[in-house]
């Protein structure tokens, strides 16, 4: 079943297919006759399923239909005639360029939530456009055939998709900037390496190690998960003294929560 308010038929002419099962929802790019090549549609879609997820949702799996997680932005748009029924590239002229942008950025940001988990399940080739949503989840499963490359800089482009934030924030700033000047292609074991991955596995044990991910994640306390988790997302901003501070005051949102306060204590 899909989020409330969208339609499967209106998901699939994004190319996306979404399914909620308790508390775990399933966003797969569903244009595998394409690799899953994206275009505005699908980023405006993947917003708006951000934006539509109930509370009841802590989990979010980011999947790609077929051999392939995500090939980038579908390169028709870049052409004369475009992608049929999909808007045409932005141009720096416009004067809502700015404003256009922020829009596909949306698709991404959303996943970053503190309310959930996001992850994403990554076999064959994660390119541009799809290597930054990769980036944008919480974390990443690889299959062992996995490939990543941030392809932008190659089609003389940056990449704008929220992208470079994570990246370096993982990798750090030297190798970020080798990856995306060269645009060279990294294989999953050296993904994991440069802790892109969290897990690489092999591709037949790809839904399995999924499952006892989420598995994990869901016997936690949903409570306590979302306000660990939006303590950890401010963690790098912090100073040690401000850091102490917000792990003050989510301790006491928390315990008031609480029906009896005095159920659990500080560790």
């Amino acid at each position: 079943m899909p989020p409330a308010g969208l339609s499967d038929a209106e998901l699939a002419a994004a190319g996306l297919a979404v399914t909620i099962s308790g508390s775990v929802a399933t966003v797969t790019l569903s244009r595998p006759d394409r690799r899953n090549a994206m275009t505005p549609s699908m980023w405006h879609g993947l917003a708006e399923v951000g934006a539509a997820l109930g509370d009841q949702v802590r989990v979010v799996l980011i999947k790609g239909a077929g051999p392939s997680f995500c090939a980038g932005i579908d390169l028709r748009m870049f052409s004369a005639d475009g992608v049929p029924g999909e808007q045409r590239n932005p141009r720096p002229s416009d004067p809502d360029f700015h404003q256009v942008i922020a829009g596909f950025q949306a698709g991404y940001t959303w996943l970053r939530n503190p309310a959930f988990v996001s992850v994403a399940v990554v076999q064959g080739h994660a390119i541009g456009a799809g290597f930054q949503l990769a980036l944008s989840c919480d974390l990443l499963i690889l299959a062992q055939d996995a490939k990543l490359c941030m392809k932008e800089p190659a089609l003389g482009l940056v990449p704008d998709l929220t992208g470079t934030k994570p990246l370096v924030d993982i990798v750090g700033l030297p190798r970020a900037i080798e990856l995306c000047l060269t645009a060279r292609t990294v294989a999953a074991a050296e993904a994991a390496e440069l802790r892109l991955a969290e897990l690489v596995v092999p591709g037949a044990d790809l839904d399995a190690a999924v499952d006892d991910l989420v598995a994990g994640l869901l016997s936690t306390d949903a409570a306590a998960a979302r306000a660990t988790k939006a303590l950890l997302v401010q963690a790098s901003g912090n100073t040690l003294g401000q850091q102490a501070a917000a792990e003050r005051t989510a301790q006491e949102a928390l315990l008031r929560a609480l029906p009896d306060p005095q159920a659990r204590s500080g560790s």
